[in-house]
């Protein structure tokens, strides 16, 4: 066996495992942090995969930014209570019957595709470079770009305006 297989191996029984953990445990945050752990291997497989760049990118702005926003959402929301409300018998028969269609449907997906044969064409541009990946990001799609980043920027805006809490006068 070779180590690029037992890496691969160790990294998707790691991801496998941090996922469940994210669903099945009863406290947010030990969920929350799962998850990044589960991040954190889905990392491990970009970089088997010769994606310096993007598991670098999936570190810093999932592992990074958006956990901590989903922990201070959790800490903000006060969500770590034990004692919280069962959901009646019903809701969770139809939750799995639901995950086990869609889980059904995937699986007839996967096993009814066919692998696109084909000749590859290569440009010979390597997009892995920093330098030729930011060429044609603030090039070819400059507006694109500029637009997610307004789009950020009103979000970020909204909720500052949504969380901000109105005075009462005595």
């Amino acid at each position: 066996m070779s180590a690029t297989l037992i890496i691969f191996s160790v990294l998707a029984a790691i991801t496998l495992a941090t996922a469940f953990l994210a669903i099945f445990s009863r406290n947010p945050i030990h969920s929350a942090l799962y998850l990044v752990i589960s991040f954190f291997s889905i990392a491990g497989h970009y970089l088997l995969l010769n994606a310096q760049f993007l598991a670098l990118v999936h570190i810093i702005v999932y592992s990074g930014a958006i956990m901590i926003l989903f922990l201070f959402t959790i800490m903000l929301m006060n969500l770590n209570k034990e004692n919280e409300v069962h959901k009646p018998r019903i809701t969770r028969l139809g939750a799995i019957v639901s995950f086990g269609l869609i889980g059904v449907v995937l699986i007839l997906v996967f096993i009814n595709s066919k692998p696109i044969v084909g000749e590859y064409v290569v440009t010979g541009e390597d997009y892995q470079s920093i330098k030729v990946l930011g060429k044609v990001l603030l090039n070819e799609y400059m507006v694109p770009f500029e637009f997610a980043s307004i789009l950020l920027l009103v979000a970020m805006i909204g909720t500052v305006l949504l969380s901000k809490k109105e005075k009462t006068e005595k």
